[in-house]
């Protein structure tokens, strides 16, 4: 649906206010809106990498670039830093994020590539940013910190550490936003490489993007098993999340950078955002930080 390649597409968000998806190009330093209606992009440029966005109750957004939480006023363009973090780690940056169901945002850090496929290990983190703006860190020592989301009870908290090719639940206190007892709920297949952004389902299921598996997989977090799998036309599936008007359309986003020139000119849908219709079931409101 969106031709406009990104270079890493990431983290899409419907805004139903606005009845428009809203995204991320990480490595272009970038957040965008596409709207159904006109078909058209809009974007924001940024002055760094930015992981994450997600909706603020009071209208704009809250986003994670670089190595800090900042708000992002779409109609002036203006990015307000709230908090820098993690400054001993220039190499560092922050990647995805999401809102919980009280209104606080978690987003996670990352090392870059120094080289191709190089990058220092357990050098990430998970942070918490409440709606007074201060923040606690739930998780460290991670590699890439990816996909969240809380089961439809709000008793458990769902999280993708990339380089464990592996989903974890953990125990999640809705009143203070604490996490605890982290289990590995499931361990991808060869096949589909490894798990990047991830959504959940009004039946409490959960969506995950394979990055270089070319697929979304559907798993039961009840079971631990794999029920469903939605292979796309290109391989580098980096995130997705329901949206449209009743929330039963499923927007995929995609990357072109980490292919080669040789991939890439066979690759013509590298970067582009999908939209799965039929799927036979519906995803739930985004969650709005709550200042």
């Amino acid at each position: 649906v969106v031709k406009e390649k990104n270079r890493m597409g990431e983290c899409p968000v419907w805004e139903e206010r606005e009845n428009a998806l809203v995204y991320v190009d990480i490595n272009s330093q970038k957040v965008c809106r596409w709207s159904p209606v006109t078909n058209e992009v809009q974007s924001v440029s940024v002055d760094a990498r930015v992981g994450s966005v997600a909706l603020r109750q009071c209208g704009g957004y809250v986003i994670a670039l670089g190595t800090r939480f900042a708000f992002l006023d779409w109609d002036t363009q203006e990015v307000t830093t709230i908090l820098e973090l993690e400054q001993d780690k220039p190499n560092n940056r922050f990647n995805d994020g999401k809102v919980d169901p009280k209104g606080r945002f978690f987003a996670g850090t990352m090392a870059e590539e120094t080289a191709p496929g190089v990058r220092a290990r357990r050098q990430g983190a998970l942070y918490t940013l409440f709606p007074d703006h201060s923040v606690i860190k739930q998780l460290d020592q991670l590699d890439i910190s990816n996909g969240l989301d809380w089961s439809l009870d709000h008793r458990t908290f769902f999280h993708i550490d990339s380089l464990s090719y592996a989903v974890h639940a953990f125990s999640y206190d809705v009143h203070t936003g604490k996490i605890a007892c982290p289990k590995l709920l499931y361990h991808l297949e060869k096949e589909e490489q490894m798990p990047d952004g991830m959504c959940i389902d009004a039946e409490g299921k959960l969506w995950v993007a394979c990055i270089d598996g070319g697929r979304v997989i559907r798993i039961d977090p009840e079971t631990g098993k794999r029920i469903q799998t939605v292979r796309l036309p290109t391989p580098r599936i980096t995130s997705c999340c329901f949206g449209g008007k009743d929330y039963s359309e499923m927007y995929v986003t995609s990357a072109y950078d980490g292919l080669d020139e040789a991939t890439l000119a066979k690759e013509p849908h590298a970067g582009e955002i999908f939209k799965i219709t039929g799927l036979g079931v519906k995803g739930i409101p985004q969650n709005l930080y709550a200042a």
